[in-house]
């Protein structure tokens, strides 16, 4: 039997605290903090809803994401490669805090390896 990594990462709670604590650091962060910078709570709560509606669909779950893809969401952002690296520490850095596996970690980072092109749009 396959075991989903929706299911390995710990399911819709352990996603959706992965999810908070990324974007908490994120918004936090010196540099990518300027995103969030000029917009309401309840944009970023839906904001928040919407990348854990996400990420459980795309790691196995059985969750209905009406967002829009990842390319257009990113549009127009000027998210650079600096900023994706910094986005990337950040998510090895919750990923550590809350103990996710090498295995299971690695394919968080190849599945958002495979996003890059639709996300980093700047130099």
């Amino acid at each position: 039997m396959v075991v989903s990594l929706y299911d390995r990462l710990g399911g819709y709670d352990a996603i959706g605290e992965f999810a908070g604590r990324l974007i908490s650091g994120a918004q936090s962060d010196s540099l990518l903090g300027r995103f969030w910078g000029h917009r309401a709570d309840d944009r970023n709560a839906r904001d928040l809803q919407m990348l854990i509606d996400y990420l459980v669909r795309e790691t196995g779950g059985q969750m209905y994401y009406t967002g829009r893809d990842m390319a257009l969401t990113h549009a127009g952002m000027g998210i650079t490669d600096i900023d994706w690296a910094r986005f990337i520490e950040i998510v090895i850095q919750v990923a550590g805090e809350l103990g996710v596996g090498e295995l299971e970690g690695a394919e968080v980072l190849a599945f958002l390896d495979g996003l890059k092109g639709d996300i980093v749009t700047a130099g």
